[in-house]
């Protein structure tokens, strides 16, 4: 998270009431060029401490209150929190942390924010057959360009319905992201079947330069995606909009994108938020076992006759099953003869 340049609250900030002085940090990080999802960040973390604390005033707030609300939230919690997810609230304590932290020290506030361990969030990605069936119920050409524009490209929501023609270059075979995260722009590319659905969307609705290519809030997106999922037979609860950009990555990954390539196409300014994207999954790990070293091994296996699994070629007893690899020799023998 770029650490953004808010100095100092202006002198008796700390005379105003919690709401005044919240309001206050709100305008400074305005003027400082914070995006609304920053603002929106801050927002919440100012917020749940000072509903943690009573509203008790921010001059008279000390670190005890700050150590008694980490605990509290670790163990149990944040309000409103639909699920027991213990990770999920660790990983929400870490950036409130560092949040509050800032906001103490533009208050002039001594007071040092414990740091807690980063914990790196669960990142779900979709399987290979859930993508198919996702695509294949998604005949609608608004449904399909949205769907189809999120995997090949990796946008987030936000970006995504905030394209205008003017930022689609035919030619060039790209796309370029004004309203990324931190108001950093960036380029990204996609499949030229892509760009040749933008352009017939484009002409059908007659859309100008200026104009938004999907006139679609986040919400419908949201819920369009969960009633697609539906239809095609997937759980919704596995699925959102950012589950689609994790897809993305991961299919880059196991495709052979390099990971500074991936970096520039997510927009992330530090490689490590990329390299969460490098787990293996227990069944590339098998598939990829099978390919390289089942045949190198193949020499010194046998295959059991009741349980026809590879057992060492001088096994005994078969481990799996136990049964006497000298009887199932004679059983097959005799079923021969």
């Amino acid at each position: 998270m770029p650490k953004l340049d808010i100095g100092e609250g202006p002198e008796g900030i700390l005379e105003l009431s919690n709401e005044e002085i919240i309001k206050e940090f709100e305008l400074t990080l305005q003027a400082a060029g914070a995006s609304k999802e920053t603002i929106r960040a801050y927002m919440a973390a100012i917020r749940d401490f000072v509903l943690f604390t009573n509203n008790k005033p921010l001059r008279e707030v000390t670190l005890r209150d700050i150590v008694s609300w980490r605990n509290t939230r670790a163990r149990m919690g944040f309000p409103g929190s639909k699920t027991n997810n213990s990770v999920k609230w660790q990983v929400t304590l870490h950036y409130y942390s560092i949040l509050l932290r800032r906001f103490f020290q533009w208050l002039g506030l001594r007071l040092r924010v414990p740091g807690s361990k980063r914990i790196a969030p669960r990142i779900d990605v979709l399987s290979d057959e859930d993508l198919r069936k996702l695509l294949n119920i998604a005949k609608k050409p608004q449904d399909r360009l949205l769907l189809t524009l999120l995997i090949s490209t990796g946008l987030r929501s936000r970006e995504l319905l905030e394209l205008r023609v003017e930022d689609i270059d035919f030619n060039s075979r790209v796309i370029k992201v004004r309203s990324a995260k931190y108001g950093k722009e960036r380029l990204v590319t996609a499949p030229q079947d892509i760009f040749d659905a933008l352009s017939a969307w484009i002409k059908l609705h007659r859309l100008k330069p200026g104009d938004k290519i999907f006139k679609i809030s986040y919400t419908g997106l949201y819920k369009k995606i969960k009633r697609l999922a539906t239809r095609a037979g997937i759980d919704p609860n596995k699925i959102r909009p950012h589950v689609l950009r994790h897809t993305f990555a991961t299919l880059a990954i196991r495709r052979g994108l390099s990971l500074p390539s991936l970096q520039r196409l997510l927009g992330h300014s530090d490689i490590r938020t990329t390299q969460v994207y490098l787990h293996l999954t227990i069944d590339d790990i098998k598939r990829e076992y099978d390919e390289k070293l089942r045949g190198a091994l193949g020499e010194n296996t046998k295959t059991c006759n009741k349980c026809n699994r590879e057992i060492p070629v001088d096994a005994l007893y078969c481990p799996y099953c136990g049964a006497s690899l000298e009887e199932t020799h004679l059983e097959k023998s005799e079923v021969s003869a």
